[in-house]
């Protein structure tokens, strides 16, 4: 059939653009059919035979070829130009008609046409604006145009996160981009674990393994230091990290801060070149997170001053030791001191594993925790003694020992003030975990902004693919992430100043704190990374873009240096008053009567117009974050206060009690570290209002706020805090957030000054 739809004085020509459209996809519906041939029939200015020939091009049964469909395609790009604009393809098609035949067209009622067919394609369903771009080369919408720009100074900010550490990790970052510490294959176990002990004999070697040391054992005495270098070597390769850490935090900073000068004298200049590689035995098999359950012993023999450290039993193994299974030659071993028979509870005790030659000692028996999900450079054993002897001076006696007499010895009457002063010693450890999963969470955060930047995926009808960081979904997916990074951040270097600042009188609100900021740091890092993983497609899933290994070598940050869920309920214990001396052996009852005379027997009253205020200001006032989050924190500790003391009161048994709340304590416990990093975010975001970073500081800083409300909405929304139009309007103003922040992305996972070395995935170079 002769294509009448392009022929000379052909009216059918106005309906080009319509049948483009319909049939642009090759499918017409039943519907689509029926409504436009009704519309042909009722029309009054076309012939029979011109009406036949648009019925014949409506059959499905015989679409329009791929020809026929490009002949429309170009007779349309012949009669249009792309400067015009079209409100709808009814005018579209008129300026068509008009472009063939003039002469035609001069006889035809046009605006009468245009409006009848104006109410075709709104039957059709045919969105005009968005279609008229199939026929144009381009396509400028807002999602289209929006891109990644720099309107602050990327290295002032950069500066600004090192927070005075800038030497020192400027110092790292040229160590790990050596040539000696490109990525191996981690496939070979026994190769890559001595790879990783390579690493950090490199790193010892740079003086960086002793920098925490006490300067008369030839350290430093830098703690911030060695937390900014293992911060930073933790761009770098993560069991790398993790041997660093157990060689020269948890063995050296045990022997420091459980041992006296001689013990510091004769390990730490050996620990920190790593001459002297050793572990920090502690856990065991049956007693995970218990350490006061532990069943190793240390039996004292007075008759020849020594220790016997022994493991009763397969379930009592030294279970998950780092460093154990091949390069250890001494450990820390936490074992329960028996003197006469009775038992004094939990001290340390230097405990040799290997000689020079790398034999195992008289009676230790080590076996290879074989490979794991991920840190598979850390050669993780089990460790049993049998009857292992010691001498009495490689106890670690700051806290306990045994004097001449053979008498138990300790400057801490308290038995349960001593026990928790010699955990206090993990303090540094939680300190170090969540600053090195912030490191992975930046890579992640480096690799997939940075990638979404540039890959492009769909985009508008006769537009060009759109930057997948330009849809509104994957900033929502990312953009809250890069707010809680920057948080974690901030909360973080608080941390450390307060671990450093310390005073005796503070520290079991620093340890608590300590516990709380690695939860919720290592729990935001594995979620993080896997919505990386996700918004990286299968490109995410290649090792090569190191998202898996980050991910696998994190995924055990939340249950090592405690188990995150018992350390979020140590957070609650210690806002309920533990630790304290009048709460001896935990009295359960004891800690509650306290908490309930000072907690507060109401609230302030909600006020009415604040519950249903939407006011732009009002969302984005840090008044109404501060309100809101110390209110949940102050709510969710009052009524976990009152219904432990209701249980108790009606008879249940008090750890019955804790057993039936657990649940509501971890809430107590993180409604607490939530308000403590906000106020964090909040007082770095006011130290730089007039820097260039400031504003989209800040507009971090709102999402933050704002992003942990809307997923606490419903807890608000129970206690009448907020209501619908609320939470509704907080949910809008997340978006714009993202929308808005998604410029800055780019600048500000680069301010982060991750080595391109240490990125080493293609996707995050748009290879």
């Amino acid at each position: 059939m002769e294509n009448k739809l392009t022929q000379h004085q052909s009216k059918t020509i106005v309906f080009l653009p319509i049948l483009y459209v319909v049939w642009s996809d090759r499918t017409l519906s039943n519907q689509e059919r029926l409504t436009f041939k009704s519309f042909i029939k009722a029309i009054d200015w076309l012939d029979e035979e011109e009406k036949s020939f648009l019925f014949s091009r409506l059959e499905p049964d015989s679409p329009p070829s791929r020809t026929e469909m490009e002949d429309w395609y170009f007779t349309i790009r012949r009669f249009i130009h792309e400067e015009q604009d079209f409100e709808s393809l009814s005018a579209m098609g008129i300026a068509i008609l008009i472009g063939q035949d003039k002469e035609l067209s001069q006889t035809l009622d046009l605006d009468r046409i245009q409006n009848q067919l104006k109410k075709l394609e709104i039957e059709l369903g045919i969105i005009g604006q968005s279609a008229i771009y199939l026929f144009k080369s381009e396509h400028p919408t807002v999602t289209t145009t929006h891109s990644t720009e720099k309107v602050f100074e990327v290295e002032e900010l950069a500066k600004f996160l090192e927070a005075g550490q800038g030497p020192i990790i400027e110092r790292v970052k040229k160590i790990i981009s050596r040539s000696s510490f490109a990525y191996v294959d981690p496939s070979d176990l026994n190769f890559y674990r001595n790879q990783v002990l390579e690493w950090c004999k490199i790193i010892a070697d740079e003086g960086l393994g002793k920098i925490g040391y006490p300067k008369e054992v030839g350290g430093d005495g830098d703690m911030e230091a060695y937390f900014s270098v293992m911060e930073t070597l933790s761009y770098h390769d993560l069991s790398m990290v993790i041997k660093f850490g157990v060689q020269f935090g948890l063995w050296g900073m045990s022997i420091y801060s459980l041992g006296t000068s001689r013990h510091h004298k004769k390990y730490l200049p050996s620990i920190g070149t790593l001459d002297l590689p050793g572990c920090f035995a502690m856990t065991e098999t049956n007693h995970g997170s218990n350490v006061r359950g532990i069943e190793t012993t240390a039996t004292y023999h007075h008759k020849d001053n020594s220790f016997v450290i022994h493991t009763p039993h397969e379930k009592a193994r030294k279970e998950y030791i780092g460093n154990a299974a091949m390069h250890g030659k001494m450990a820390t071993v936490f074992a329960k001191l028996i003197i006469d028979e009775k038992d004094y509870g939990v001290s340390a005790f230097v405990v040799p594993l290997r000689d020079d030659k790398g034999k195992l000692w008289p009676g230790v028996s080590i076996e290879d925790c074989g490979r794991k999900m991920g840190l598979n450079g850390v050669d993780n054993g089990l460790i049993s003694f049998d009857q292992v002897v010691i001498p009495r001076e490689e106890m670690l006696d700051r806290f306990s020992s045994v004097n001449d007499r053979g008498e138990f010895e300790s400057p801490i009457a308290s038995d349960n003030r001593r026990f928790f002063t010699m955990l206090g010693t993990l303090v540094g450890g939680r300190i170090g975990i969540p600053r090195s999963a912030l490191s992975a969470a930046k890579s992640g955060l480096a690799i997939t902004i940075k990638y979404s930047d540039t890959r492009r995926q769909f985009g508008p009808e006769g537009g060009e693919e759109v930057p997948i960081l330009n849809y509104r979904m994957h900033q929502r997916r990312l953009m809250p992430w890069l707010a809680k990074t920057y948080a974690g951040q901030f909360a973080m270097q608080y941390m450390t100043q307060r671990f450093l600042d310390r005073k005796e009188e503070e520290m079991q609100e620093i340890e608590a704190m300590a516990a709380g900021l690695k939860a919720y740091v290592t729990w935001n890092t594995t979620a993080l990374l896997q919505e990386c993983r996700e918004a990286c497609g299968g490109k995410g899933y290649l090792s090569e873009n190191r998202i898996d290994a980050l991910k696998n070598d994190t995924d055990i940050y939340t249950t090592f240096e405690g188990d995150n869920t018992v350390l979020m309920q140590l957070v609650a214990k210690s806002r309920l008053g533990a630790y304290r001396e009048q709460f001896e052996n935990m009295n359960f009852f004891t800690i509650l009567n306290y908490v309930a005379s000072k907690t507060k027997t109401s609230l302030t009253e909600k006020n009415p117009l604040i519950v249903r205020n939407v006011d732009e200001a009002h969302l984005l006032d840090p008044d109404f974050h501060r309100n809101a989050f110390e209110y949940r924190e102050k709510d969710v500790l009052d009524s976990a206060a009152r219904r432990l003391r209701r249980l108790i009161g009606d008879g249940m048994d008090p750890f019955d009690a804790f057993n039936v709340c657990q649940h509501h304590l971890v809430n107590v416990g993180k409604s607490y570290i939530e308000r403590l990093v906000l106020e964090q975010f909040n007082a770095k975001v006011k130290e730089v209002e007039d820097r260039s970073f400031g504003p989209v500081l800040k507009k971090l800083y709102d999402l933050f706020a704002l992003s942990l409300i809307e997923e606490n909405k419903g807890w608000y929304l129970e206690q009448g805090y907020v209501e619908g139009v609320k939470t509704k309007a907080i949910r809008k103003m997340i978006n714009q957030l993202c929308w808005e922040i998604r410029k800055d992305a780019v600048p500000l996972v680069e301010a982060f000054g991750i080595p391109d070395s240490c990125l080493a995935a293609p996707i995050a170079f748009g290879r």
